[in-house]
């Protein structure tokens, strides 16, 4: 009896499968679409859907041929082929025997004629399942079945052999454990210890890609404390494990990695602001000071978005990731500096400099209380509560999203009789500022303005 979670998956797949199975190749899904539908989840429209076959990729790329709406090929050398088909996307991938060369970012590739030999060279055992297609029937040489219910995580091969094959893998136990609630066995943590330096061969951009992965699953404490237990974090993140001080040794108050972990899970699992979180506090090690007072981390903020947008470029993040990121984390102290209130000046300032990252900043403001003290972490929601209203006061009367100059460049030019250039903007600068501190003044106020200041940075050129 086929149980009724299958049937959608079979269903989607019986005209693959078919194709292979008149050809008198096999084929299987393979790896997370089996842990997922062991694990009861729900297949989605538009899923991913991973196969293996003992079909070579020409002879693949023929059999989706006049099925498939598209074809792409771009994986053929590591035999793989891809197809879309009514909104499906499936990669098909010839059963395979890799491994990587000690010195060599990219695998050797093999093919393989069993599918147990293609598990075996999985990454963990959770995902190193196959059900055969069409007729259902569940291949599992390594308990990945029993790891699952029994909440463990452990390779398929020995730790050693699978994270010298990918060494990309030690980092992926992070986020297993954190998104599944998988606890690594001994021996799989002995090795990352062991090896982590041989992450060295995997390219940043495999690196940041899965370091992603790990900080937007719902709750990623766990994967980052693996992280740090194992050192592995210092391969390529090493700024991070350094946070681990005691914000104040007198008090023995809780340490900046601590709190850092704590901030990240506060926060929703959306890319940029957990990225923020994960740096907003990575400038204190270097500006700690104690003194009469304690321990003080004056300008932190500054420093650390400096740090951050050295590390991330290392990952080779986007210049819009960075930018987002280090801005998050230059702003992350603004909203207390206004603790005596707010002006209208302040606000708008607070919007312009947050611009399209508002909600983000105020996501990380709130998030980085973790204080156990209930009247001040009602304080600051009190206050924080204060500047989303007086945003939205001011949004509604003065369209704070698209803050601008009461005059626009040609405006000021015909007023002025200048041709383009530095004092053009030098003036629209003069009425943002003005903008900014006053709120909208309109044209011809704004031209008042705009001719005394110009009158007066005449007349001191002239002296």
């Amino acid at each position: 009896m086929i149980p009724d979670r299958l049937r959608p998956i079979l269903e989607r797949t019986a005209p693959l499968a078919e194709r292979f199975s008149a050809s008198g190749r096999r084929i299987y899904l393979v790896g997370g679409v089996v842990r997922d539908l062991l694990l009861g989840s729900e297949l989605v429209e538009g899923n991913d859907i991973d196969l293996t076959t003992d079909a070579p990729p020409s002879e693949t790329k023929a059999l989706v041929a006049g099925w498939a709406d598209a074809v792409w090929t771009q994986g053929e050398r590591f035999g793989t082929i891809g197809c879309r088909v009514d909104g499906w996307t499936f990669e098909i991938t010839t059963h395979r025997a890799e491994a990587y060369d000690p010195d060599s970012r990219k695998p050797t590739v093999s093919f393989a004629d069993a599918v147990d030999v293609d598990l075996s060279r999985r990454d963990f055992t959770v995902n190193a399942m196959a059900l055969s297609l069409p007729d259902p029937e569940l291949f599992d040489p390594f308990g990945g079945a029993a790891d699952l219910a029994a909440s463990r995580l452990r390779t398929p091969l020995s730790p050693e052999e699978s994270f010298s094959d990918d060494p990309l893998r030690m980092l992926r136990a992070a986020r297993f454990i954190a998104g599944y609630g998988l606890e690594p066995d001994e021996e799989l943590v002995r090795a990352v210890k062991t090896m982590r330096g041989r992450l060295a061969i995997v390219s940043a951009e495999r690196i940041r890609d899965e370091f992603d992965k790990l900080m937007v699953v719902d709750d990623p404490t766990k994967g980052l404390w693996f992280l740090v237990d194992t050192g592995l974090i210092d391969e390529f993140l090493p700024e991070f494990a350094r946070m681990r001080l005691e914000q104040d040794p007198i008090h023995r108050h809780k340490d900046v990695l601590t709190h850092t972990i704590a901030v990240v899970a506060k926060t929703r699992p959306e890319r940029l602001v957990r990225l923020a979180a994960l740096y907003h506090d990575v400038g204190k090690p270097r500006t700690r000071a104690i003194g009469d007072g304690g321990v003080s981390f004056h300008h932190h903020e500054v420093v650390g978005a400096r740090m951050t947008r050295e590390r991330m470029r290392a990952l080779k993040y986007s210049g819009n990731d960075v930018e987002a990121v280090s801005r998050l984390v230059f702003l992350h102290l603004r909203f207390h500096t206004y603790k005596m209130g707010w002006t209208d000046s302040a606000v708008r300032r607070y919007v312009r400099d947050a611009d399209d990252l508002l909600d983000e900043l105020i996501e990380l403001t709130r998030c980085d209380c973790t204080t156990r003290n209930e009247r001040k972490a009602r304080e600051l929601s009190r206050r924080m509560d204060e500047l989303e209203a007086r945003i939205a006061d001011l949004q509604a009367r003065e369209e704070l999203a698209a803050i601008r100059p009461d005059l626009d460049g040609t405006q000021v030019m015909e007023r002025l009789g200048l041709p383009p250039g530095r004092e053009v903007g030098a003036a629209l600068e003069f009425l943002l500022e003005l903008r900014l501190d006053e709120g909208p003044l309109g044209t011809d106020e704004a031209g008042r303005r705009l001719d005394e200041w110009w009158a007066s940075r005449t007349a001191g050129s002239d002296t």
